[in-house]
This record gives structure tokens, sequence and C-alpha cells, in this order.
């Protein structure tokens, strides 16, 4: 991976983003973008993100209440995509603004401009004509694409100046309460990006806050539901592992009164986060990732890319290359096995990208896809579901690559509620036939 310094983010991609993320850490290159890792990685620690676990918890209960509601109600047949991406905005609306939208539940504005919001940079994306500013603006979607902005900037504009004027309150009666106290709300990402100081003491501006604030929010949904996606669809057609990650569950949570995952838990789910990992290579969220060179590369077999030169970096070529990964069309967890990984390149596995400018909230997106998997396999048996437009199983999934990956149709499964008696599970399902996907879609360049 070539230094920080030499590859930066393209405007070709990322330009379409600036208007909503401004120049957050995302899209913004050079210094500019090293003093802004350094204050926000501290948001990331562990002994911050171990506070979100209560979250993630939640907000899955919540979804599957409406799971169960629907199976009462005598609908089995789910697509994962709409619920999956709700749950995850619910989480972090609370973990960065401490905001209870109840948007898996009710409409919420705001959430629904978020949803616009992507699907309207990809369609930008998608005609060149749009690419500028002086067309785009006077177009239908231009226009829309405003109102929603307007909506979400003014949501995550007013959250950071109340924070702000609190914080400045604390300093001047010079009361800081720990609001990681009992009683008391525990901090969230703009409580802590709001108190990050820099070398010379300096922190972000408003602005540079509700910029990092709109990325977490847009970085961090679609991402981390298309990885749980495709990780509840692999293995619906892999039932044995299924049910190895479901026992797993079960022993780690024996003897509990409450079924919750814990902080301590996530590095107790050995076999679901290697089919969580094996998942992300065969399903990458994110299927490339382009870089711009600022000066002659020099390669090895003595080849140079020509500063000013735009490369792509095919994570799904990586993640498929036969000469890395045996059979890697196939559902393998076992890769990931500790005993299986000794000498294979760090290079290999880059569901987050690699380097300098690596996802930095890769631990986030981990630490919920462990809570969301590991719930859902102790409450519900999944099984392949019919997909309308087909109307069969056995037809095939496509994948189609948008900003995150996500599959023609949707991915339908289908739920059998599982009955949890004095710890122990108790089911009876029919065996299914496995579905076969088409591998052979072309990705395209998508956000990283």
């Amino acid at each position: 991976m070539a230094p920080g310094n030499i590859t930066v983010k393209d405007d070709l991609v990322y330009n379409h983003l600036r208007p909503w993320l401004g120049h957050s850490l995302l899209i913004s290159n050079g210094k500019e973008w090293a003093r802004k890792r350094r204050l926000l990685t501290p948001a990331f620690h562990f002994d911050i993100l171990k506070n979100y676990i209560t979250t993630f918890n939640t907000s899955t209960n919540t979804m599957h209440e409406k799971w169960r509601s629907m199976l009462t109600d005598g609908k089995t047949n789910i697509e994962m995509f709409n619920d999956v991406t709700l749950m995850t905005l619910d989480s972090l609306l609370k973990c960065a603004f401490s905001y209870n939208s109840n948007c898996q539940e009710s409409t919420s504005e705001y959430v629904s401009a978020i949803v616009e919001l992507s699907d309207l940079i990809l369609n930008r994306r998608l005609r060149i004509w749009h690419h500028w500013d002086w067309i785009y603006w006077r177009t239908q979607q231009g226009r829309r694409f405003k109102k929603a902005l307007s909506i979400v900037h003014r949501f995550t504009r007013e959250v950071v100046q109340k924070r702000r004027t609190i914080i400045n309150h604390q300093r001047m009666t010079e009361s800081q309460p720990d609001l990681s106290t009992a009683g008391q709300r525990r901090k969230d990402f703009v409580d802590i990006i709001l108190s990050s100081k820099d070398e010379d003491g300096q922190g972000l501006t408003n602005e540079e806050v509700e910029a990092e604030a709109n990325t977490f929010m847009f970085a961090g949904h679609d991402t981390t539901a298309s990885a749980i996606c495709w990780t509840l669809y692999n293995l619906a057609h892999h039932d044995h592992y299924q049910e190895k990650c479901r026992q797993e569950v079960m022993d780690l949570l024996q003897g509990r009164d409450e079924h919750e995952i814990e902080w301590e838990d996530l590095s107790n789910l050995p076999f679901t986060t290697m089919c969580i990992r094996e998942s992300l290579r065969l399903h990458s969220p994110v299927q490339a990732v382009t870089r711009k060179y600022t000066q002659d590369m020099l390669l090895p077999g003595n080849r140079t890319v020509p500063k000013g030169v735009i490369c792509l970096v095919s994570l799904y070529g990586t993640h498929h290359n036969p000469a890395v990964w045996s059979n890697p069309h196939e559902f393998y967890p076992l890769r990931f096995d500790p005993n299986n990984t000794s000498g294979r390149s760090a290079s290999a596995f880059i569901p987050f990208s690699a380097g300098p400018r690596n996802c930095i909230g890769q631990k986030f997106a981990l630490a919920e896809l462990r809570v969301v998997v590991a719930l859902t396999l102790l409450r519900f048996h999944l099984a392949p579901g019919v997909n309308p437009e087909v109307g069969s199983i056995s037809g095939d999934v496509r994948r189609l690559p948008q900003l995150v990956l996500r599959a023609e149709g949707g991915l339908w499964l289908q739920l059998e509620p599982l009955k949890l008696e004095e710890n122990d599970v108790k089911l009876e399902h029919t065996p299914h036939h496995a579905v076969i996907e088409d591998t052979n879609t072309l990705p395209k360049v998508l956000f990283s």
C-alpha cells in the first residue's frame, strides 16, 4: 500500500459527496486528513465502543420484535435489507447523537432523508450529464437532493450547536460531570469529537464536527447493513454452519437470565466471527476503492504508476483471486481459523480497505455485526426465502453493486422462531435447497 501522502481521494468519485459530507475525514487529503484522523481516533477506542453494546442489543431486539409480529401474522418470507438498514440507522442515531428516532417503528423525516440522499448520489453517478453541478441542480433530482440535504444538515447542526453550548457552560462553571456515570447519558460520538484536541490544543469547529457526524451516519448504516444481510444469507444457505454458530451462542449465554450480548462476549464467539469474516470476503459491502496518485509510484516488476492517474483496487477481485483463495466462490469459514491464516498476506483480506486510510470505524462495525448475528441466530432459524420477482428459491441471486453490495430484487429469507426454554433451543424445520449465486456480475466502483 502506498503512503497516504501519495494516494489521495479523487474528485471524480468523491466530489458528489461534498455537499453532504463537506471536508470530512472520508474526503479530505494531506495534512487536513492526518489531523482529523488523529482527532477522531479516540472516538473508536475500545473503552468507547463497549458503551455501544447495549444500544446494539436494544436496536436488534426492536427489529426482532417486528419480525415476530410479522411471523404471527403468517408472513415468514422477509426481505432483509429494508429492516436491517433501519436497525443500523436506529443504532447509529443513538450512538452518534443519543437520539431515539423510533425509526424502526414509525417514519422519521431525518432517516428518510438519509436514505434518499444515498439513493440520489448513486443515481447521479450513473448519469454522466448530472456530473456537472450547473446541470444537476436544475434537475428534479437535484432539487430533491437539496431538500433532503437541508433536513439532514439542519438536524445535525442543531444537535452539535446544542451540545457545544452545554460543554462551554460546563467549562465556564468548572462543572464537568462524568457522563458515563450511572443515571446519566453516556458519551456519544458527538460528545467525544467535540472534546478532542490536537497537539496545539485546537479542536474541531462546529462545521467540522457536523461533517464528521454526517459521515458517521453515511458510511456506517449501509455498509454494516449489507454485511449483516449477506452474513445471514450465507448462513441460511449453509445450515450446518448456522447450527454451529447457534450452538456457540447458546453455550456462551448458558445460565443467564437475560439473553443479551455483552462486550466481553465478542471475543468468545470465534466460529461466528469466522463466518462473518468469510461473508465479508465473499460479499464485501464495498466492492472497489479508488485512489489518485500525487507523484510517480514505482511498483514491483519495475512498473510505474504515473502521477495524476486514478487507480482502482477491486476488493471483489482480491477476495475472489484463486491464486490466494482456493475455491474462492465457496462459503468456507474455516479459511479464517487461526491455524489456516499463517502465511497469508495481510492484503489478501481487505473488506475495510487497508493502509493508513483504512476504515476508522471497522471495530464499531464488527462489534455490531457480532451482536446482531448472534442474537438473530439465537432467536430464529434462517432458510432461503422466495424472491417474488423470481417466484422460486432455485432462482439465481444476482449481485447488485450500488453504494454497497445489494441483491437484485432484495435478499429474501424464511424465518422460523426458536423456542428458548431453560437455555435450550427447540425447533422443527425441513431441509432446504441451496441457491446458486450468479458470480458473473461485473462489480462497479464504490465509495470507501
